[in-house]
């Protein structure tokens, strides 16, 4: 027979903790379904997302006042700029590689994407070299400062995609893993790396509109 509860029972209960450990165990203690590397990527997209934003804010302020001088546009951020488009859909084919376990393909993809990585950095170093050549510092007006410093932090996102890519391809080269875990390591570095696009793609349109 069951016992009444009293008014102070009823009013203490807390029925969703049944629920949450029910689910818990259903899941084995895992309600989202992130590995680690997945979880620290959305961490560094979204705090990046977070700062470039700032950044694209305050040239959009900054821009209007009356001393702003725009800087030329040199044709090799284009070229610079197709680079990174075209490495973007190589890794795209990549991740089709792997999962169907077409391992040289997988392999050429890869080397492929290092070069076009290594190729991106130099030209953006070459753009630095002409500007400064030319008289453009960053200390000689705002505009020139905004766009160091935009090229600056957007080239450690890219070393540090670049790293993340070595580890990976050396993990691929000495199959190191099982098939699902390096497929999952590519998977992330694709998606980084989509992501570098298009926050270049955001600055780079920005500062044309200038």
């Amino acid at each position: 027979m069951n016992k009444k509860k009293s008014i102070f029972q009823l009013l203490t209960e807390k029925p969703w903790e049944q629920d949450q450990i029910e689910a818990d165990n259903e899941h084995q203690g895992q309600t989202v379904n992130l590995t680690k590397q997945k979880l620290g990527l959305r961490t560094i997209m979204a705090a990046s997302t977070v700062l470039f934003s700032l950044f694209v804010v305050a040239y959009s302020d900054r821009m209007l006042v009356h001393d702003w001088r725009n800087m030329p546009e040199p044709w090799l951020l284009w070229f610079n700029t197709g680079i990174l488009v075209i490495s973007s859909l190589v890794f795209h084919q990549t991740t089709k590689y792997a999962k169907n376990e077409l391992f040289d393909k997988t392999k050429n993809g890869l080397y492929f994407i290092g070069f076009l990585a290594y190729s991106f950095l130099i030209g953006q170093l070459i753009v630095w070299y002409q500007l400064m050549n030319t008289g453009y510092y960053a200390t000689s007006n705002v505009a020139n400062a905004f766009f160091y410093l935009f090229t600056t932090i957007h080239g450690l996102h890219i070393i540090g995609g670049i790293y993340f890519w070595g580890k990976t391809t050396s993990k691929f080269i000495k199959r190191s893993l099982k098939k699902e875990e390096i497929n999952n390591l590519i998977d992330i570095c694709a998606v980084y790396w989509h992501f570098l696009l298009a926050v270049w793609l955001v600055l780079f349109g920005l500062m044309l509109s200038s």
